[in-house]
């Protein structure tokens, strides 16, 4: 028996195209919560960026690709800090090597340090507003727990050897990575909420299609790669449905017997 189902938002819960869950997931979703399992959230996302329908009733998220996670009564679960050494590195390097849009978010805000066409199309894919553009130094006196970078692949690996050494990155956009502290993604969130539900790992299924998926997709019992995902994502799944625009999650959930 399934007993708690993880899902991504972005790709997977919400259409890039339409920026809304479709109507076969949210009534695919409401009859695998009647059948008794836990709804669980497992996103990039910040908290006060998740805006879910009423009608996805969920027991629990995890924000920040695992940094940080809360009960469904905003009980915190598990909570973690960028260190402050790569913090100040990041605002060094800015000052004396070169700037980038580097975006610091804490529990409760987010700001930029500037924005750029990046910046702008990231926000209109995933139909979140610009954040709010602040100098690093002013954010860093603050409880950082996801750095994001508005860099390429290269400049990416380059910035994890001299600036974010404490840090990883995972990505799943290509002008795009979400920076977070080593060893935290979405599959230690998944093992902070089983450990508090008492779930075993065996009664667990998830659903993503971007990079920072590929731990989760990995570690639970079934990992579920939607049809829109890149290929790295599919090889990471044990099963690969369809795309979130056409009923991939209820077609999934079918499949695996999990609802009618």
């Amino acid at each position: 028996m399934i007993k708690a189902a993880f899902f991504d938002i972005d790709g997977t819960l919400i259409s890039f195209n339409t920026h809304l869950i479709p109507d076969s997931t949210i009534n695919a979703i409401k009859k695998l919560r009647q059948q008794g399992t836990k709804i669980f959230i497992a996103t990039g996302r910040p908290l006060f960026l998740i805006s879910l329908p009423k009608d996805i009733i969920i027991d629990g998220i995890i924000t920040l690709n695992g940094a940080f996670c809360i009960s469904s009564d905003k009980k915190v679960i598990y909570k973690t800090s960028i260190p402050k050494e790569d913090i100040n590195a990041a605002i060094h390097y800015q000052e004396k090597v070169g700037r980038f849009p580097c975006q610091f978010t804490t529990q409760d805000n987010t700001a930029i340090n500037f924005v750029n066409q990046q910046v702008i199309d990231l926000c209109k894919l995933i139909n979140v507003p610009i954040p709010q553009i602040k100098p690093l130094e002013d954010m860093a006196q603050k409880d950082i727990l996801q750095i994001n970078i508005y860099v390429g692949k290269q400049k990416e690996e380059e910035l994890q050897k001299t600036v974010f050494t404490h840090c990883e990155a995972s990505r799943w956009n290509p002008h795009f990575a979400d920076v977070n502290v080593k060893g935290i993604d979405k599959s230690t969130g998944i093992k902070h909420i089983l450990e508090y539900y008492q779930i075993n790992l065996e009664e667990t299924i998830s659903f993503g299609d971007g990079g920072n998926d590929i731990p989760m997709l990995k570690y639970t019992r079934i990992g579920v790669a939607m049809g829109n995902a890149s290929d790295e994502v599919k090889q990471a799944a044990s099963y690969i449905t369809d795309t979130v625009d056409n009923e991939g999650i209820a077609k999934a959930l079918k499949h695996f017997s999990l609802i009618q």
